[in-house]
C-alpha cells in the first residue's frame, strides 16, 4: 500500500475514558465552573479527545496546511475561529479536534466537544463550561480551509512545498508524490463543490451554524452518488437556516430533541441515531451500496462508514455526566425567591415554569424517566422548517426501505432529505447492533424488514424520525406553524445568545417586545453577568449579527416571538433573571 493511500486509510480505535494522555501545563488556565461531582477532570479530558468517525482529513495534510500568509493553518490552536486550546493534544488540535487510525496514516476530525464546549470571559478571567454551545466560527473556518487547499492544488509549483512536508524523505519518489497529488485534488473536488454550493453569502456568524441544512447536504451531496466520486452535486443547497448550538447538559433527559422537535429521545438507540446524524453533518465517511445479500435491509452501510459507534456511546456517557453549569459569582437570596414565585406563575402571567421546567416524560424501557419537551409555535423565525422540507435525489439508495423508519421505499427523484438521513442512519446502526441481521447465504431472497424480529433497544429508532409522506417532509406539523423545543432552562445563564436561532443577545433582551430587542449585535466571548448574556463590547470576533423584526420573520435572523415575560414590571424582570441564574 502506497505512502498516499495509507493517509486515507482509517483504522478505528477506541480512546477509553480511562486512558488520556497527561496535561500539559497552561500559562493561565480558565476557571473550570462547577457543574457537578460527576464531572470531573478525567471525564472532561476524554469527552475533548474521543473520536466519534468524522474524517476531515489526513492529520499530516492538516499539519503541513498553510495560510495564505504562510503560517501554519493549525497555528494557535484555531483560536481565530474561537476554538479553544487543549493541553492533551501534541499537534496543535484544539478542544474536540482529534484523530484514529493507524500510525502515519491518521486521520484527523471533529468530535461534539468542538462545538458543545464553551469559554466566557468575566472581568478578565476566562470561565470554561463544558456541554454549552461554542462561540466558534464554524463557517469561517470552513472556507478558510477550502482557500488554503485550493493553493495547493493551484500549480505543481504551489504542490512541492506541500508534499515535501507531508511525504518527507518519500518526496523523492515521483510515484508517492503523483498519488498524494491525486488523492489531495479528489479531496478537494468534493469539499469545494460543498462548500461553493453550500455556504451562505450572508456568514451564519459566530455561536451559530445551519447544522441540518449541512447533513442533508453532506449526505445527499456526497455519499450516495455512483462511485467512484459519489457526489450528487444538485443536491446542494444553500444552508441558510442558521441556529445557535445547544447545550448537552440534560439533553439525554428531554424527551424530544432537535430544534424543530420532530425527534423522539430518551434511551441509548436514540442517542445513537442523534448522534450518528451529526456525526454525517461532520465529514462522517459513509458510501453504502446495494447488497441482495444483506438479510433485511439489501443494501450494506457499513463496509464504507467511518462512524465510531464504540466511540459514540462513550461520548454519550460522557454527556451524562454533565451537570448543567452552577452560577459562579454572588446571588442576590431575597430576589431569587421572589424571582422563583415569578418563574412558577403561569403563562399568561409571565411565568416559565410550565414549558421550561420538567414534567414527566416517556420511560423507554431500562432507562431513567425523560422530561417531556413542549414544542410549540410562539412566534419564532421559521426558517428552518423550510430545511426540514427539502427534497432531494435518492442516488444509490433508490428503492431503499426500513419500514421501521420509512412509509415508503425512497424515490428516485424528489424524495424527502429527512427520509433518505433516516435511512442512512437506521439502517447503519441496525447493521453496527447485530452483524447476524445482514448476513445471508447466496441464491435466499431477503425478506423484509420485521421490526419484531429486532432487539427492542432498537425498536425505539421508529421514533427517532417523522414518518415522512409524499406531501410533507415533516408528518404532523400542522401547515402554517413553525414549532420549536423548548428545554428546561438549568444552566440557561450560560447559553446565550437566545431564542433556537440566537437571535436574541441577553435574557433582559428576551423579556422585552420584539421590536425593542436590539437590532443588532456583536457576537464574542465577553459575558454581561447583569443583562445575563453576551456583552455588549466585543473584541474576539469582526462581526456583528443583523437582525429583522416580525415583518419578516422567515429570514433565518429574526427576532421575533416567545413574548412571555414581555409585560413584567422592570422590577419583576431584574427578580426573574436573577433567579434564572440560580438554575
Amino acid at each position: 500500500m502506497s505512502s498516499a493511500r495509507r493517509l486515507l486509510t482509517a483504522v478505528w480505535a477506541c480512546l477509553p475514558l480511562l486512558s488520556v494522555p497527561a496535561a500539559r501545563a497552561q500559562s493561565t488556565p480558565p476557571i473550570s465552573v462547577d457543574q457537578g461531582s460527576d464531572w470531573d477532570d478525567r471525564v472532561r479530558r476524554a469527552f475533548y479527545l474521543q473520536s466519534q468517525g468524522s474524517e476531515l482529513m489526513p492529520l499530516a495534510w492538516l499539519k503541513a496546511l498553510k495560510r495564505t500568509d504562510g503560517t501554519p493553518f493549525l497555528a494557535g490552536s484555531l483560536s481565530r475561529y474561537g476554538y479553544l486550546p487543549n493541553p492533551d493534544s501534541r499537534d496543535d488540535l484544539p478542544v474536540g479536534f482529534t484523530f484514529a487510525g493507524p500510525a502515519g496514516g491518521e486521520i484527523a476530525g471533529m468530535t461534539c466537544a468542538a462545538c458543545h464546549t464553551r469559554q466566557i470571559t468575566v472581568d478578565g478571567k476566562a470561565y470554561r463550561i463544558d456541554g454549552g454551545p461554542a462561540i466558534a466560527d464554524f463557517q469561517s473556518l470552513l472556507s478558510d480551509l477550502d482557500v488554503s487547499m485550493a493553493a495547493v492544488v493551484a500549480s505543481e509549483a504551489a504542490f512541492q512545498p506541500f508534499a515535501r512536508t507531508v511525504l518527507g524523505k518519500a518526496a523523492e519518489d515521483a510515484d508517492a508524490v503523483q498519488n498524494l497529488s491525486f488523492f489531495v485534488k479528489a479531496w478537494y473536488d468534493r469539499y469545494h463543490t460543498l462548500m461553493t454550493r453550500a455556504l451562505p453569502k450572508t456568514p451564519w456568524g459566530p455561536a451559530r451554524l445551519d447544522a441540518v441544512g449541512m447533513i442533508f447536504n453532506r449526505v445527499t451531496g456526497l455519499d450516495i452518488g455512483v462511485p467512484p466520486n459519489t457526489m450528487i452535486p444538485d443536491n446542494i443547497r444553500v444552508a441558510d437556516a442558521p441556529t445557535r448550538y445547544p447545550f448537552l447538559w440534560n439533553a439525554p433527559r428531554q424527551d424530544r430533541t432537535q430544534w424543530p422537535g420532530f425527534a423522539e429521545n430518551g434511551n441509548d438507540s436514540l442517542a445513537l441515531s442523534r448522534n450518528l446524524g451529526e456525526v454525517l453533518g461532520v465529514f462522517g465517511r459513509f458510501h453504502p451500496r446495494p447488497d441482495p445479500f444483506k438479510v433485511l435491509l439489501r443494501y450494506d452501510y457499513l463496509s464504507d462508514n467511518s462512524a465510531n459507534f464504540n466511540g459514540l456511546r462513550l461520548l454519550e456517557d460522557a454527556v451524562k455526566k454533565i451537570g448543567p453549569p452552577r452560577w459562579p459569582w454572588t446571588l442576590q437570596a431575597t430576589l431569587v425567591e421572589r424571582g422563583k414565585m415569578i418563574f412558577e406563575r403561569g403563562e399568561s402571567e409571565g411565568g416559565c415554569k410550565g414549558c421550561h421546567w420538567p414534567n414527566p416524560g416517556v420511560r423507554w424501557p431500562g432507562e431513567a424517566a425523560t422530561w417531556h419537551t413542549p414544542v410549540k409555535d410562539v412566534g419564532t423565525d421559521s426558517r428552518e422548517h423550510g430545511i426540514m422540507q427539502w427534497r432531494a435525489k435518492s442516488g444509490v439508495l433508490t428503492g431503499a426501505q426500513i419500514p421501521l423508519v420509512q412509509s415508503m421505499p425512497l424515490k428516485a427523484e424528489n424524495e424527502c432529505a429527512i427520509s433518505i438521513l433516516a435511512n442512512a442512519v437506521a439502517g447503519s446502526i441496525i447493521q453496527s447492533f447485530n452483524p447476524f441481521l445482514t448476513a445471508a447465504p447466496p441464491g435466499m431472497a431477503p425478506p423484509h424488514l420485521n421490526v419484531l424480529a429486532l432487539p427492542q433497544q432498537l425498536r425505539s429508532l421508529a421514533n427517532a424520525f417523522p414518518r415522512a409522506g409524499d406531501t410533507s417532509c415533516t408528518s404532523g406539523v400542522p401547515a402554517g406553524t413553525y414549532p420549536y423545543e423548548a428545554r428546561v432552562l438549568e444552566g440557561i445563564w450560560a447559553a446565550a445568545p437566545y431564542l433556537h436561532n440566537g437571535s436574541v443577545a441577553t435574557l433582559a433582551d428576551l423579556l422585552k417586545k420584539p421590536n425593542d430587542r436590539r437590532p443588532s449585535f456583536r457576537i464574542g466571548s465577553n459575558y454581561d453577568t447583569e443583562a445575563v448574556g453576551l456583552g455588549e463590547d466585543q473584541t474576539q470576533f469582526d462581526y456583528t449579527l443583523n437582525t429583522t423584526d416580525c415583518t419578516d420573520r422567515d429570514s433565518g435572523n429574526s427576532r421575533c416571538g416567545h413574548d412571555y415575560g414581555t409585560n413584567l414590571t422592570p422590577d419583576e424582570k431584574r427578580a426573574l433573571l436573577e433567579y434564572l441564574k440560580s438554575l
